[in-house]
């Protein structure tokens, strides 16, 4: 039997012990008392501000920004990390997933904390026209995370000097986007910037341990599989809903996925030694082949294993005395008592058992709160797309001969 090695007991333990204190004294709504109002107070400040870089209104200028938001939001990176993988840059690849997805966890975590309000609409005119738009929030730092990678994968001085130039002007211009597009103010940008820097600081001191964890560590996938599941519940609850922690939970499951595959077979396909894009055997055309080849794969993987997790979880939790809700992955399942719930006008229910077990005792704040089970389903779909990016599709192009 693998011996478990005392570090990782003593994290898994910590961020349990950090859950129940923040939980025991409301941690979340005290630092928000604290910290709102002088952020409310900073975005009215600047209101004036965003006016005037407004005042430069130009439907190119909209389009373009528009665009420019989208193409740092996480369906973006959920459809380009696996290209990274495909094409041979997998420790890239596997370094940029699991940057984005602490990067994610960090700012949301930290956004819905204070919970501050965008700029007031009117004055300011929102230009994001879809949903999408206006979901994307705090992700405008991830280009920043980009460049350092890439920075560190180049050789060269003078090269890595044009692609940083270009990648913090690229920064910059999606910054001034967020403020433009009506959905940011100064500080908003000001922090982004600041936190990235903290960020990348930490990151730069940890990268190359951590990937040594993930590809030859010792109990690898178990670690992740309870860190991840932790990482839900430690989550602070926001003043308001937002989407910040959907966005969370799908990277969260993509981290876990992708960590559970290459732990899996680093060996075979996602070593330095695997062929790369443009090299001498893996030419254009034999990538295309693997992205019309992968990307149905992955797509079929992530529909069966939202199938599975719908199925599945809420047998488990009902197994567990668990009450559960959801807002619409879930519908009545016969065989099991369902009590109609509606919230702020959002279709729910709950799953009711006849007690209480000790997981809700731990991890739900209430005797009378539910578990959202569509959070558990989104974990595990996600989850199952990483992983089959990592492992099955490779599988798959060895045996083709791709």
């Amino acid at each position: 039997m693998e011996t478990i090695p005392t570090w990782q007991v003593l994290s898994l333990a910590g961020i349990l012990g950090w859950i129940l204190f923040s939980r025991l004294i409301n941690l979340t709504v005290r630092i928000r008392s604290l910290t709102q109002p002088f952020v409310t107070t900073q975005v009215e400040k600047y209101i004036s501000l965003v006016l005037r870089v407004q005042s430069r209104k130009h439907p190119f200028l909209d389009a373009f920004f528009s665009y420019l938001s989208c193409i740092v939001s996480v369906p973006f990176y959920t459809g380009f990390l696996p290209l990274l993988f495909w094409s041979g840059h997998c420790k890239l690849g596997r370094q940029m997933t699991l940057l984005i997805a602490f990067c994610d966890y960090t700012g949301n975590c930290i956004k819905d904390i204070v919970s501050a309000p965008r700029p007031s609409s009117p004055p300011v005119r929102r230009l994001a026209k879809t949903e999408e738009e206006k979901e994307n929030a705090m992700e405008y730092g991830y280009l920043l995370y980009y460049i350092i990678n890439n920075f560190n994968n180049t050789n060269g001085f003078s090269f890595k000097l044009v692609v940083i130039s270009l990648m913090v002007t690229l920064s910059l211009l999606i910054g001034i986007g967020r403020i433009y597009l009506g959905m940011h103010s100064l500080i908003d940008v000001v922090f982004a910037a600041v936190l990235g820097t903290m960020i990348l600081v930490i990151w730069l001191a940890v990268h190359e341990r951590l990937d040594s964890f993930i590809t030859s560590g010792k109990n690898v996938t178990s670690f992740w599989a309870s860190l991840a599941f932790l990482l839900l519940f430690a989550y602070p609850t926001p003043e308001l809903p937002t989407p910040s922690f959907e966005f969370h939970v799908a990277f969260n499951g993509v981290a876990l996925g992708v960590v559970t595959g290459i732990n899996r077979t680093f060996s075979e396909f996602h070593n330095e030694h695997v062929p790369k894009l443009f090299g001498p055997h893996l030419g254009t055309t034999m990538f295309l082949k693997r992205i019309m080849i992968g990307l149905p794969i992955i797509i079929a993987v992530k529909f069966v294993s939202k199938a599975l997790a719908k199925g599945l979880l809420p047998l488990i939790c009902n197994l567990m005395g668990i009450p559960i809700k959801s807002s619409s992955y879930i519908q009545p399942v016969k065989g099991v008592t369902v009590s109609a719930v509606k919230t702020q006008g959002v279709g729910q229910f709950s799953l009711s058992s006849r007690q209480a077990g000790y997981v809700q005792k731990i991890f739900l704040s209430t005797p009378e709160e539910c578990y959202d089970v569509d959070t558990g389903i989104r974990l595990l779909q996600y989850a199952g797309l990483a992983w089959a990016v990592v492992e099955l599709v490779p599988l798959v192009f060895q045996s083709m001969g791709l």
